[in-house]
């Protein structure tokens, strides 16, 4: 058990360990269901857990449900990047690692992940999802012990989750042999952050260039960089 599943005095928190719960049992359904109140209710009666609880576990129903289940890769991931000998690895590689990594999680539940990708693409919900692949890029960066700052800080989350976004979207559309297309429009969309990664540091070396990017590095500096873990719940062991 996690420590975030714990409450100060050591015992386990109920809510954790029923959202964990009611994520596990719902998992077998999501592929006919999609994230809805519908899979959620199943999911509750399956895992027998008490329908308050729930609510405290869910608040915003189906959208909550997807939600901790992409958090919970995003969880996954960070401990594989944790454990991976990245100091052998250039900086691209690293990032190429992290990204196929994250994907590679979420392809024990690809048509689970197909339906969250059709429920953020509600006009309702894309603030969420934009939310989670900002997460996801960020959990990344961290993990790389990317040391940026003001501008830098936020060029590389936007230009990251920009990536892993399209990546994602190409992967569920996928049917090449171990996903090697996928792997090459990884490479492909790499290539690209890193030849805008050339270009800022070419600005930077020109004394003009400098100049220009004060104020957006000012601005930048102003705004507090969002802090603190993202809350998962009990970790668990998804089928698959």
């Amino acid at each position: 058990m996690s420590k975030d599943a714990q409450n100060a005095s050591g015992d386990a928190d109920p809510v954790l360990e029923a959202r964990a719960r009611i994520l596990t049992a719902a998992l077998p359904n999501v592929p006919f269901d999609g994230w809805s109140d519908a899979c959620l209710k199943l999911a509750i009666e399956d895992a027998g857990v008490d329908r308050n609880l729930a609510k405290l576990a869910y608040p915003r129903g189906g959208l909550d449900l997807a939600s901790a289940f992409h958090r919970l890769g995003d969880e996954e991931m960070v401990q594989r990047l944790k454990n991976a000998d990245l100091g052998a690895m250039r900086i691209r590689e690293r990032v190429t690692f992290a990204v196929r990594t994250r994907i590679e999680i979420a392809a024990r539940h690809r048509e689970a992940v197909r339906k969250g990708a059709a429920l953020y693409a509600l006009p309702t919900n894309t603030a969420e999802g934009a939310r989670l692949i900002w997460e996801t890029a960020d959990h990344i960066w961290t993990a790389l012990g990317d040391p940026s700052e003001d501008l830098n800080w936020y060029s590389k989350r936007a230009i990251l989750s920009g990536v892993y976004s399209s990546t994602v979207l190409y992967w569920l559309g996928d049917n090449s042999e171990g996903f090697e297309d996928t792997w090459g429009f990884l490479d492909r969309r790499i290539d690209g952050v890193m030849r805008f990664e050339k270009f800022k540091a070419q600005v930077k070396e020109n004394p003009l260039g400098r100049m220009l990017m004060r104020g957006p590095e000012w601005l930048a500096s102003r705004v507090r960089k969002p802090g603190g873990p993202v809350e998962t719940g009990t970790p668990v062991d998804l089928p698959g």
